[in-house]
C-alpha cells in the first residue's frame, strides 16, 4: 500500500465536469493499493492517517492532527501509485505491482471506513473513474507512505 498524501486547505474533485467531493481543508490522499496488500495494512494505514500530526498548533509547529483540527480526508484510489519507474525498466511505467480492481476497491472502501470510525469526515473520489481534482496546498506539504 503507498500513499502521497498531502496537506490542503481546499480539495474539489470533478468526474465528467460535475464536482463529486470537496473537503474545505485537511489531508488529500491519493492511496495506491499493490497486490499482496491486506486488510491489517489498510486498518494500520488508517490509524496512521488519522493521527498523522501535520497541522500546526499555536506554536507553528507541526503538532496536531487531522481529527484534532477539525480537517476532514478526500480519499482518492490511484492506481499509478503502484506503478514502477526503475533502471532498465524503459520509458513505460510497470503496472504490474497493482493489485486487481475487485480487491482494491475491497481495501479501499476499508480504508474509508476505518477512518469513520476513527472519528474523521471522509470523501471520496469515484473508484476507477477519470477524475480532475484542484486543490490548494498549505505548505506545500507531501508526503509518501508506504506500508
Amino acid at each position: 500500500m503507498r500513499a502521497l498524501i498531502q496537506r490542503t486547505q481546499k480539495s474539489c474533485l470533478y468526474v465528467d465536469g460535475k464536482l463529486v467531493s470537496e473537503i474545505p481543508s485537511g489531508l488529500t490522499v491519493f492511496l495506491g493499493v499493490e497486490k499482496g496488500d491486506s486488510e491489517e495494512q489498510a486498518d494500520y494505514f488508517a490509524r496512521k492517517l488519522s493521527n498523522l500530526r501535520v497541522f500546526r498548533d499555536e506554536n507553528g509547529k507541526m503538532n496536531l492532527s487531522v481529527k484534532q483540527v477539525g480537517g476532514e480526508i478526500l480519499l482518492v484510489s490511484q492506481f499509478s501509485l503502484a506503478g514502477k519507474l526503475g533502471k532498465g525498466s524503459g520509458n513505460r511505467p510497470d503496472f504490474g505491482n497493482a493489485e486487481l480492481p475487485d480487491r482494491a476497491r475491497e481495501l479501499y472502501e476499508r480504508v474509508t471506513a476505518k477512518l469513520r470510525e476513527e472519528g474523521v469526515p471522509v470523501k471520496n473520489g469515484v473508484f476507477g473513474a477519470h477524475m480532475f481534482i484542484e486543490q490548494q496546498q498549505d505548505g506545500p506539504l507531501s508526503f509518501v507512505f508506504e506500508c
